[in-house]
């Protein structure tokens, strides 16, 4: 079986950040965790299984990550990981390949803002360079176990995008 526990995949790897539009409750978890592990079980590129895994962070973020010392995925192999997700999303009603919006953290709460939104907010001074926001476009394991997905804006992406001077 290709697939493994996610943190058992080599710092090395490769990853991809699926966030979800809203907050997954405990059955749509777990039915989302069975679907994308039945999926992870017949992962292939051109017929060689890829040994990967997945992880859900913090109730909204499915990380899957791959071995490419294994076998290294293809373009079709990563269009139909992305196909099976967006059938998965739609049929829970949530959207989870889209990395337009920004995701941050509100006190305890996980919120979502499209970049404009953001951008206003920022501009407001509601959310500043140390509000702590989620980078979902990390695509190497190491990155995201060493810095973790959620970091102070100045250390992402999103402190040069919306908090440098102009």
């Amino acid at each position: 079986m290709p697939r493994i526990p996610f943190p058992e995949l080599p710092d090395h790897g490769r990853v991809w950040i699926f966030p979800a539009s809203r907050r997954l409750d405990d059955g749509e978890r777990a039915g989302l965790l069975a679907e994308v592990d039945a999926f992870l079980d017949g992962w292939a590129a051109h017929g060689a299984p890829l040994r990967s895994g997945r992880e859900l962070l913090d109730g909204h973020f499915l990380a899957v990550g791959v071995d490419e010392d294994a076998s290294r995925p293809s373009g079709c192999s990563i269009d139909a990981l992305v196909n099976r997700l967006e059938v998965l999303a739609h049929g829970m009603g949530v959207r989870l390949v889209d990395h337009a919006p920004v995701w941050y953290r509100e006190g305890d709460e996980v919120r979502v803002a499209s970049r404009e939104e953001f951008r206003a907010r920022a501009r407001d001074g509601v959310v500043d360079a140390s509000t702590r926001v989620f980078d979902t476009s990390l695509t190497r394991l190491v990155d995201l176990r060493r810095s973790g997905l959620e970091r102070p804006a100045r250390e992402s992406w999103h402190g040069k995008a919306f908090f440098s001077p102009k």
